[in-house]
């Protein structure tokens, strides 16, 4: 009877020994726990685009968890990105007007490095990343590009953090 009592939670205990903590990082990447996000570039038109694409990769590495955010002379690496593209494209136009387009959607494209900090010319990853987001146009348009942009970027940025946490590029619902 105590010898029951014993080896149950005993066994509790070894059913959970291969699962780990945190994420399973590339190899490449396993020496880094801490990066810094620079300012991205913006190489749209769009005003002020790179920080809204600065602030979704940041935001999206503080959810993952995978990695700490620090500064430059305190982090391991040092993610460096380019807002490269936005394209728009018609998914809807209205009946009485084909020139005037009803729903859009917005793809953006993130190029993107990891640089070692301590070693700047050492790549530790690069690639780009794309995030898609539909929205309805108004009356005014340019107002509706800039409501549907953030949401684009962030899961632009969130398939970047994907890349750096698990290794894998992560889609969503095909659309990339």
């Amino acid at each position: 009877m105590r010898l029951s009592a014993c080896l149950l939670p005993l066994c509790c205990l070894v059913s959970c020994t291969g699962y780990h903590l945190g994420g399973a990082k590339p190899a490449s990447l396993a020496k880094v726990h801490s990066i810094a996000v620079t300012m991205f570039d913006n190489a749209t038109l769009h005003p002020r685009a790179e920080a809204i694409a600065t602030s979704a990769v940041t935001s999206a590495l503080v959810q993952d968890g995978t990695y700490r955010l620090a500064s430059k002379d305190r982090a391991d690496a040092v993610l460096e990105g380019k807002l490269s593209e936005i394209k728009y494209s018609v998914l809807r136009n209205t009946r009485s007007d084909v020139q005037h387009p009803e729903e859009l959607a917005n793809t953006v494209t993130i190029r993107w490095k990891l640089l070692d900090a301590k070693d700047p010319t050492k790549t530790l990853a690069s690639g780009s990343s794309s995030g898609t987001s539909q929205f309805y146009v108004s009356e005014n348009l340019q107002t509706a590009r800039n409501n549907g942009l953030p949401d684009a970027l962030e899961q632009a940025g969130e398939a970047l953090v994907s890349r750096l946490s698990n290794g894998y590029w992560w889609h969503t619902a095909g659309l990339v």
